[in-house]
């Protein structure tokens, strides 16, 4: 029997400015200034816009209080009036213009072009809504929640996943099997709830240890060695505060020592190559259940379906993702809380019939009888903490067998 700590198990803008005064004078808005020396701007007609006079004039005025020379009224009135017949010539130059009554009326007769109604339809195309829901839109300004990245981040995990693809691996063990990898994983639980880790620690460790075991011989008197040095890995890649070295050696009983426990950690991390950024089913849990909406109770029932798959050795070659959409669909069944929405199809990546063969599977492994050795997950979602989830009837094998068949599964 594998020796676990007594330690006591806690569960879990702007600045509006002061707007200008802006005042509207025909069709121009000229925008006054209380510095300016002429005070605020004067209607004026078009045509003295025409001509220099009152550039002129203004530049006389300027010259005299400069104390330039004066100038005569009369060399003031001819520069005016060379100026105005000049104006004069280039009107007629222009030639006739058509009476006023014509323009009218030529715009009035001008048919009006009427809108295509295929840019209507292009139009109400853009506008209308796409067929799932954007869960991320609402966390936009928490930017702890990373709602800009979070579709790429998963899309990205789901893509590392044919990285980490695991096989049958127990016949190349000539010491295991698979009713002690059951136990070191019922034991990994327990630790896990001792040192209230998160659960991604639990299920990146467990992923170690398969890793591990998949590429390197290990012997039954080191199994417990590699799963609380595998659980230890785990905590420093998750967790803020990991618990140190000699925490680990003491849930060992001592039959381990320092320089054995680090030795394995580096004979872990060199057969995995370093790269322990595993996709866990944990993880995409949460995300899927997150676009599903489900309250925290549908999504406790879903991660007590998905830790039970951690002793299975059947399931470890299932990919983290669709292992993950499985436990919440039925999990969705099992409360009575619809099936499969575009949404989540769309962020899944998988339709409901991929589902169907790992739906059955998951189903039957909670109508099987619990081993006596293995207890750890049934008695801790047994509490009141996770809403006693474990004592939730699993669904009738012929009525999911109905349900399957429906489209709307």
């Amino acid at each position: 029997m594998l020796p676990v700590s007594k330690t006591k198990s806690l569960q879990p803008e702007t600045f509006e400015k002061e707007p200008s005064k802006i005042e509207k004078d025909g069709d121009l808005h000229i925008k006054r200034s209380p510095s300016s020396p002429q005070g605020g701007p004067k209607k004026r007609s078009a045509f003295e816009d025409l001509t220099n006079a009152k550039q002129n004039q203004a530049q006389v005025q300027v010259s005299k209080r400069k104390g330039g020379k004066s100038v005569s009224k009369k060399t003031q009135k001819s520069s005016v009036r060379q100026e105005a017949l000049k104006n004069d010539e280039n009107l007629k130059s222009a030639g006739p213009k058509a009476p006023r009554e014509h323009l009218d009326s030529a715009k009035e007769k001008k048919p009006k072009t009427p809108e295509a109604p295929e840019e209507k339809a292009d139009v109400d195309k853009l506008v209308e809504p796409p067929p799932y829901d954007d869960v991320d839109k609402e966390n936009l300004r928490d930017p702890f929640l990373n709602a800009i990245y979070a579709k790429d981040i998963f899309d990205y995990m789901k893509d590392r996943e044919e990285k980490f693809v695991l096989k049958g691996y127990m016949e190349k063990q000539p010491d295991l099997n698979i009713e002690m990898r059951a136990i070191l994983v019922d034991w990994m639980v327990e630790v896990q709830e001792n040192f209230e880790l998160n659960h991604e620690t639990l299920y990146l460790a467990v992923k170690l240890v398969d890793h591990y075991l998949a590429k390197a011989v290990c012997m039954r008197e080191t199994l417990q060695l590699l799963g609380s040095t595998a659980i230890l890995i785990a905590a420093k890649f998750d967790e803020r505060c990991p618990p140190c070295v000699d925490d680990f050696l003491y849930i060992c009983d001592d039959a381990y020592q320092r320089e054995e426990l680090l030795s394995m950690e580096v004979n872990i991390l060199r057969t995995l190559q370093f790269d322990i950024n595993v996709p866990v089913a944990y993880r995409f849990l949460r995300r899927y259940a997150k676009c599903a909406r489900a309250n925290l109770e549908t999504l406790t029932l879903a991660r007590y379906i998905c830790e039970l798959t951690l002793q299975e050795y059947e399931f470890i070659w299932e990919s983290a993702s669709k292992l993950a959409a499985s436990c919440l669909l039925l999990a969705l069944k099992m409360k009575d809380l619809g099936g499969w929405t575009p949404t989540l199809q769309y962020y899944t990546g998988y339709q409901v019939t991929d589902l169907h063969s790992l739906m059955r599977r998951l189903n039957l492994l909670l109508y099987s009888k619990p081993d006596e050795r293995l207890k750890a997950v049934r008695y801790k979602y047994a509490h009141k903490v996770f809403f006693e989830v474990a004592k939730i009837p699993p669904l009738d094998v012929l009525k999911l067998e109905e349900q399957l068949k429906l489209n709307t599964v």
